[in-house]
């Protein structure tokens, strides 16, 4: 069965895709959050051409395809086009199987532990605490994640004193039954991530996400040789040959590919069994609540190197506007701090025809 059609429903930071087969039989994607509409553009232009009159039912093949006919397009945009085909595929393969994503991929619907974790550095680190304890209290949330230092900040803190504030206090204030994780967004050298580091030893942190600037692995690999507490990274990171240098030499302990970011299911699962036979766990990024999120869950659900947890974003309307009323109904209703992958075919979740309805629609056929 063919790709017949392939169109796109796009705002500035998310970007829908639907894939319609010969049949009329449709799946449900998206590309990857963040100037979606330059993206969508991407995917006509240099995806969808390549797609059209493809077999649906050989992913696979056409995802290995589509870089080497763009090879002279390597690089972010073009894998953050990708995805939002393949997914949409996949999708569309679930419907037609009467089988979850997860499924199809070789895993089982069921839970997985979700770790809160906070996008934001403008709050003062007591009601960053008490944020989390709330949470804590209402959902279950027995895992925190919190941001230190400043985002690609050359060892600048986001405040003088902030980062030696917060982790001690988080701990004192949530106790020693939560876990807790932290991400530097690429803002320390060497040294100070070491010295950082230490500090989180102290504080029984258990992950230290990004704490170099994520382009220079060298500088990674030279943090995670002097800590214990696991050092985590790779969610920029779209390249399998770049994958393939930070899980050999290794640079990081847990590794944190972002299926919107990676160009789909096929390629984030190839990181994850190359990380698999190195020994590392897979533990994906997915810092918001539009698609990217459903698309890690089933992916945890289907590997077999799976991280303790998933990152579910705690981010509401006044942080994340955009990633409000997106579905007909949320796929992210967490109990007792703990998230399910349904059975419901495909991706299980309908795009809300209101947002639709809004966005800016494009086709290729």
């Amino acid at each position: 069965m063919k790709i017949r059609k392939i169109e796109t429903f796009s705002k500035r930071y998310v970007s829908f895709v639907r894939v319609t087969a010969e049949n009329e039989a449709s799946g449900w994607g998206q590309v990857a959050p963040y100037n979606a509409d330059i993206t969508a553009q991407v995917l006509h232009r240099q995806v969808a051409p390549w797609s059209i009159g493809e077999d649906i039912f050989d992913v696979k093949a056409l995802i290995r395809s589509i870089p080497i006919k763009e090879h002279k397009f390597p690089g972010s945009y073009l894998c953050r086009a990708m995805s939002g085909l393949e997914t949409a595929l996949w999708d569309l393969q679930g419907k037609l199987s009467g089988k979850s994503v997860c499924e199809l991929l070789g895993g089982t619907p069921g839970k997985l532990r979700a770790y809160g974790s906070s996008m934001r550095r403008d709050l003062q680190p007591l009601a960053e605490a008490k944020r989390f304890a709330n949470l804590r209290d209402k959902y279950g949330f027995d895992a925190f994640k919190f941001r230190v230092g400043s985002e690609c900040g050359q060892d600048k803190d986001e405040w003088p004193g902030r980062t030696e504030e917060i982790v001690p206090l988080v701990r004192r204030t949530l106790g020693d039954d939560v876990s807790l994780l932290v991400d530097a967004n690429s803002g320390f050298t060497v040294a100070r991530a070491i010295e950082v580091g230490q500090l989180l030893e102290d504080n029984g942190v258990e992950h230290f996400e990004e704490p170099c600037p994520y382009w220079n692995l060298e500088e990674t690999m030279s943090v995670t040789r002097a800590l214990s507490v696991n050092v985590a990274g790779g969610e920029q990171d779209c390249d399998l040959t770049t994958w393939g240098r930070i899980i050999n030499l290794p640079v990081v302990d847990v590794v944190q590919p972002d299926v919107c970011y990676m160009g789909g299911m096929v390629r984030t699962m190839q990181v994850a069994a190359m990380a698999d036979e190195a020994g590392l766990m897979c533990t994906p990024h997915c810092a918001n609540l539009s698609m990217v999120t459903l698309f890690a869950m089933h992916l945890l659900r289907a590997i077999t190197n799976p991280g303790l947890y998933l990152e579910y974003s705690i981010e509401d309307s006044d942080y994340y506007p955009w990633q409000v009323g997106l579905f007909e109904e949320s796929p992210y209703l967490i109990e007792d701090g703990w998230v399910t992958v349904s059975d419901v075919p495909g991706w299980g979740v309908d795009i809300s025809p209101t947002w639709l309805e809004s966005s800016s629609y494009q086709v290729s056929e």
